[in-house]
């Protein structure tokens, strides 16, 4: 079964096309995202200090994180709370440790290796998780297309706002000294701007020898 890796910073589309690439191919989706949400929830809950790396570190490896239609953090059902405000302020800050991007990643790893590879999305799958990916794509689109993309999903009121909080967001995922956001050398860049899901998934699948 191939491995998929599929990188972007948020509002490229990665989520979608992810998910549709997967089930597409018949295989397993996994959201790195979400794992790194979980440890942000987690520091909420416990009161970590999002900067205090070797504090994350420890309560990153204790955590029992449980992916799916529902995203359970130590057997406690998470998946609105990791999509918050509070989480989202603070995830770029916690997965900036580079212990805590090490427990994340050796658990990536464990997951395609028990599910035979799979799709999955992030910031660094292609460059640092899956080096060896049978695909490796880098999605991008406008930074309005993005902005308006994200009000969306998110429902916010002020799509500036969005904005400015997508651009922090890119500044410190991009500039982390550990795994930081960037096209794998060999990833095709694809440009979702304008384009329907459909259309950016058949690109991805054909990566790996023709639509299935």
């Amino acid at each position: 079964m191939p491995v998929v890796a599929i990188d972007g910073p948020a509002g490229s589309g990665k989520s979608t096309v992810a998910r549709a690439v997967a089930k597409r191919l018949g295989v397993a989706y996994l959201d790195t995202g979400a794992m790194y949400r979980s440890v942000a929830f987690a520091a909420l809950r416990d009161g970590v200090d999002p900067t205090d790396g070797e504090a994350l570190a420890k309560l990153a490896a204790g955590l029992d994180i449980s992916l799916g239609d529902h995203v359970l953090v130590d057997d406690v059902d998470a998946t609105a709370a990791i999509r918050g405000p509070e989480v989202t302020a603070i995830v770029s800050a916690v997965s900036v440790h580079p212990a805590v991007r090490a427990d994340m990643v050796r658990r990536q790893r464990q997951w395609a290796a028990d599910h035979g590879g799979g799709v999955a999305e992030g910031r660094d799958i292609g460059t640092v998780v899956f080096p060896d990916a049978d695909a490796k794509v880098f999605l991008t689109a406008s930074e309005e297309e993005r902005a308006r993309r994200r009000q969306r999903d998110d429902r916010a009121p002020d799509v500036n706002a969005v904005a400015a909080d997508l651009a922090r967001r890119d500044a410190q995922d991009s500039n982390r000294a550990a795994s930081p956001l960037r096209p794998a050398d060999d990833a095709v860049v694809i440009d979702t701007t304008g384009r329907t899901v459909d259309a950016v998934v058949d690109e991805v699948v054909g990566l790996l020898g023709g639509n299935r």
